[in-house]
């Protein structure tokens, strides 16, 4: 399979690194993630003026309907630009509204009037989604949520949560749950905001008596399993992407400082020991940026059990990628690897944040197995 992005994707991108280098410094992003939403509107409303946010929705709603693969350039620069802003619960929600037959709200994603956010995993579940204790009783010409949700990222600056919730079924059952666009601002609904340990925000939900119409549920009800493990591997797939921005972030800096950095009446970067690890960086980013081009790829395709495989391989490898990558960056940079004011400092963050999202590496390497075990074990039953 060719994987050479054509020119315009590729102008694409250079125009958000650009943007990028101009208006999202380090000090930038260290002054909003330090006010009291962590966003910031004029960066958010940029991302809209540049197409950004428009890139991943349907055309059908004045978006520009891009493929997941076409999606990497742009992962890469946001990635590699550190851009703390919700763009990818917004991206992840959004999925979810493509899936269910498409959503009026797409079009205010498109031109950045709304932020979305995704409520999925709940305090003792921990990676697991399908542990939704959530519930969703129908009533009247509605329905009413009871429940509490956690992790939420960017729930407190959402104007909309997608919420999972049961409208039958026991815990850990795929039949029952169900998908609700709720507005943030509906009775009942309380968020409680802090930051993560990368400095972004994430947000505990409470669903008290939440009272939303018919029209709130997403799909078919209590279907909603397959929409739902759908979008959060689109979402997996989008991290990894994120992942390699990050990562090449640190490998170009952690480049600079060797060919800088003088021990001895030399640089650092002329001993072969340390050339040696910088080629093993080197490496493991290129060996992580194939795998996610293949669960891009694996995420539009049609044959869910290759999607699972190849997103939960991505999901394990970046991983792996990111604690060498992140651990050498650091201990290539000496003392200073570790302070505050060292911007690859804050990429290590947001890559540990990223490895516990949506299922870590452990996580996925289990689930990888399961899905490869699984036509082996449908033979051995069918003989």
């Amino acid at each position: 399979m060719d994987f050479r992005y054509d020119d315009e994707l590729v102008q694409f991108a250079d125009s958000v690194r650009r943007w990028a280098a101009e208006r999202y410094s380090f000090d930038t992003r260290r002054t909003i993630l330090a006010s009291a939403t962590g966003t910031s509107d004029d960066v958010w409303r940029g991302l809209a003026d540049l197409g950004v946010l428009a890139l991943p929705v349907p055309q059908a709603h004045d978006g520009l309907g891009a493929r997941a693969l076409d999606l990497l350039p742009l992962l890469t620069e946001l990635g590699r630009g550190m851009v703390a802003e919700p763009w990818q619960s917004t991206w992840l929600a959004a999925r979810v509204l493509a899936l269910t037959g498409g959503h009026p709200l797409l079009s205010a994603v498109a031109t950045g009037q709304a932020v979305l956010a995704c409520a999925f995993a709940e305090p003792a579940a921990r990676h697991d989604l399908l542990e939704v204790r959530t519930s969703a009783t129908a009533k009247g010409d509605g329905y009413v949520l009871q429940g509490h949700k956690s992790a939420v990222a960017h729930g407190a600056q959402a104007s909309h949560l997608v919420v999972s919730a049961r409208t039958g079924g026991g815990p850990r059952e795929r039949d029952g749950i169900s998908l609700f666009l709720v507005a943030a601002d509906t009775p009942g609904l309380r968020t409680t905001d802090r930051p993560s340990l990368d400095g972004q925000r994430v947000a505990s939900v409470e669903l008290d008596a939440v009272r939303v119409p018919a029209s709130a549920r997403l799909g078919t009800a209590g279907q909603g399993w397959a929409v739902l493990e759908a979008a959060t591997d689109y979402g997996c797939a989008l991290l990894c992407g994120e992942a390699i921005g990050l990562m090449t972030r640190i490998n170009d800096d952690t480049l600079a400082y060797l060919k800088t950095r003088q021990q001895f009446g030399q640089p650092i970067g002329s001993f072969q020991a340390l050339q040696h690890r910088m080629v093993d960086m080197t490496t493991h980013l290129v060996q992580a940026r194939s795998i996610t081009l293949l669960a891009l790829a694996s995420v539009d395709g049609q044959d869910e059990s290759v999607r699972r495989r190849h997103v939960s391989a991505a999901k394990a490898r970046v991983g792996k990628a990111m604690r060498y990558v992140g651990q050498q960056g650091i201990q290539l940079h000496g003392g200073m690897g570790m302070t505050d004011e060292l911007a690859m400092t804050h990429a290590v963050r947001r890559m540990a944040a990223i490895e516990l999202t949506l299922g870590d590496t452990d996580h996925h390497l289990r689930r990888f197995m399961a899905e490869s075990q699984a036509p082996a074990a449908a033979l051995q039953v069918a003989a």
